[in-house]
């Protein structure tokens, strides 16, 4: 990966892909207060977003997807962001949940994705969960939350722990117990309302519940894309989790431009109380903000370019590597955190300007420190970077 010569194309992305975020982002933006307002994502926004094909980044061209490629992913994920982050995080988890229909059996694929214009794929995590085999599929009981995105999908996934018929697991060659996500219609779930969040208020990642559910077997796939794949694109040599945070980190991206812009705004008027020129002439301020763009910048740069490298390793027909997951763990991580500073900073110098409800910084500031609290702003990703260089023994579930 470090010998490959990467061009301004390779890190800019398609520009037809992104063009299509450009030109919804005004009306994302409008949306924002009744997003946060209703915590869903308003059905006329809906109609726009799919209108763009939005919802269709990562899905396989043969179920009628745009099968981009995950640096134009983060440059649409970051565009959006910047009119709202809940709108940006629902489409980032969709992107990564639609690549199951590389796994599926085409004919099934088809039938949930392709001849559905508008089918979307949320999913949550479950801890007190089990499918039991039975004749044809499976039985499905169990409570999975955090399904971003649920109240607007048409299928949901609910991963769950295999267990065979007499109640023992059903182990791999391992002797692990096998996992798979059961792919189940939003209307066959019984929903509750669990999302009354410091941010992120509009993804709605509410819980589902399903009781002795039947779930058919060619509507159930494995997460580990090596198993099961059907798709041969460069995409699905990666896997979602890679996606992911390359998306999630674009979330976290798109908040914190907004918020140095929105800064900006503030800080070329604003005169505080007891002073006698406008914020914008504080010798501090005016180095923490160019400390916290350099920060910024250097860290989606970072990004951006590890993930078009290695973009161009897998279209010459390689598969992903550990050593090139360990990468963008890191760089991803390390930019939803240097955006967590971006947005600190503009939120602390703005003053008292940014604490009323519904101010852009207010917002935003509540929303990049949601972003930092869930499972990909975690800072022990970086524990398991160092001990993986070190020769360590590190957990490698996340990355």
């Amino acid at each position: 990966m470090d010998t490959l010569i990467l061009s301004a194309a390779d890190l800019a992305g398609d520009p037809a892909v992104i063009a299509r975020a450009e030109a919804v982002r005004a009306a994302v933006e409008a949306a924002s207060n009744e997003i946060e307002e209703t915590r869903r994502l308003p059905p006329t926004l809906l109609d726009k977003l799919h209108e763009a094909r939005l919802f269709r980044l990562l899905l396989p061209r043969t179920s009628e997807g745009i099968e981009t490629d995950p640096v134009t992913f983060f440059h649409v994920i970051e565009t959006i962001a910047r009119g709202d982050a809940s709108t940006a995080w629902c489409l980032s988890q969709a992107g990564g949940c639609a690549m199951s229909a590389a796994y599926l059996d085409l004919p099934v694929a088809r039938s949930i994705f392709g001849d559905d214009p508008r089918a979307v794929l949320a999913w949550g995590p479950g801890p007190r969960v089990k499918a039991v085999e039975c004749d044809g599929g499976y039985k499905v009981t169990g409570v999975w939350a955090f399904a971003s995105g649920g109240r607007h999908a048409t299928w949901l996934g609910a991963h769950c722990p295999i267990f065979q018929a007499d109640g023992s697991p059903r182990l791999d060659a391992n002797g692990r117990q096998q996992e798979r996500t059961m792919l189940v219609r939003t209307g066959d779930v019984q929903w509750t309302d669990i999302w009354n969040t410091v941010g992120l208020r509009g993804t709605a990642s509410d819980q589902f519940a399903l009781t002795d559910f039947f779930v058919r077997a060619d509507h159930s796939i494995t997460r580990e894309f090596e198993l099961e794949c059907r798709e041969a694109g460069p995409l699905y040599r990666m896997g979602a989790g890679t996606c992911y945070q390359v998306g999630f980190a674009g979330v976290a991206c798109g908040i914190a431009r907004g918020a140095l812009d929105c800064f900006l705004d503030v800080a070329r008027n604003k005169v505080p109380r007891g002073m006698k020129s406008p914020i914008r002439d504080n010798a501090v301020v005016q180095s923490n903000l160019a400390q916290a763009e350099v920060n910024l910048r250097a860290a989606r740069a970072f990004l951006l370019q590890s993930m078009a490298g290695i973009w161009k390793d897998l279209s010459a027909g390689n598969t992903i590597t550990v050593e090139q997951r360990i990468t963008i763990r890191m760089a991803a991580t390390n930019a939803i955190h240097k955006a967590k500073d971006a947005v600190d900073f503009a939120y602390n110098a703005a003053g008292a300007t940014a604490i009323f409800e519904n101010h852009p910084l207010e917002r935003r500031f509540r929303d990049i420190h949601t972003v930092t609290q869930q499972l990909q702003g975690r800072l022990s990703h970086f524990e398991t970077v160092g001990a993986w260089m070190m020769g360590a023994e590190a957990d490698l579930t996340f990355v």
